[in-house]
């Protein structure tokens, strides 16, 4: 098989309250489990067999064999998603992060306020993320299986999944509340201070 399903970073119940066992148990074990079957599904005997995650991302996204794409990019965006949390995170970065955080966006509370309305602003299912970009932060939203990955140039450093099976168990349609609470309790800012120095 040429991808695997990887193991959460953290025990199913770690993130609760904020996110629950239940909720982990669907999204990693249904969701990302069947992104990764589908995947292997399609690429097996062809020239896709033996690639790479990032290579099957980026040769499916250019060659628009979308079917690939949206599965193979889902694995990469889900395994990203569950390291941009940890138990106990949230809160402000410190050190370099903290610093262009306040350059690039003037404030954390003014980062803050841009990504969680590009996570509302993201019309149905997508992504919302902080990435650097020419030693700038930016904050993207991409729609379904979109990822900045695609984009030359562009280092995610971390991203907060806003289709509804990452957050409907626990908070139903409050999308807001669910974002509040990956800034306040959940969010991995050394993950995310990690990618930025490998960038």
């Amino acid at each position: 098989m040429a991808f695997s399903l990887p193991d959460l970073p953290y025990a199913q119940d770690g993130l609760a309250p904020h996110i629950s066992a239940e909720t982990l148990s669907f999204h990693h074990g249904k969701h990302h489990k069947t992104y990764v079957d589908k995947a292997n599904g399609l690429v097996e005997g062809s020239d896709l067999a033996d690639a790479s995650l990032e290579e099957a991302i980026a040769k499916s996204w250019a060659d628009k064999n979308m079917a690939v794409f949206n599965n193979v990019a889902q694995i990469w965006n889900h395994t990203f998603y569950w390291h941009s949390m940890k138990p106990n995170g949230g809160g402000k970065p410190s050190g370099e992060l903290a610093s262009m955080i306040d350059r690039d966006f003037g404030s954390f509370d003014k980062f803050a306020e841009e990504f969680t309305t590009a996570g509302a602003g993201q019309f149905g299912s997508g992504w919302a993320w902080l990435v650097v970009k020419d030693a700038k932060l930016e904050v993207r939203k991409t729609p379904n299986a979109e990822t900045p990955l695609t984009e030359a140039g562009v280092t995610p450093l971390l991203t907060m999944d806003v289709w509804e099976h990452a957050y409907y168990l626990d908070y139903q349609n409050r999308r807001p509340d669910y974002m509040g609470a990956f800034l306040e309790h959940l969010v991995n800012w050394d993950f995310a201070a990690e990618n930025l120095k490998n960038a």
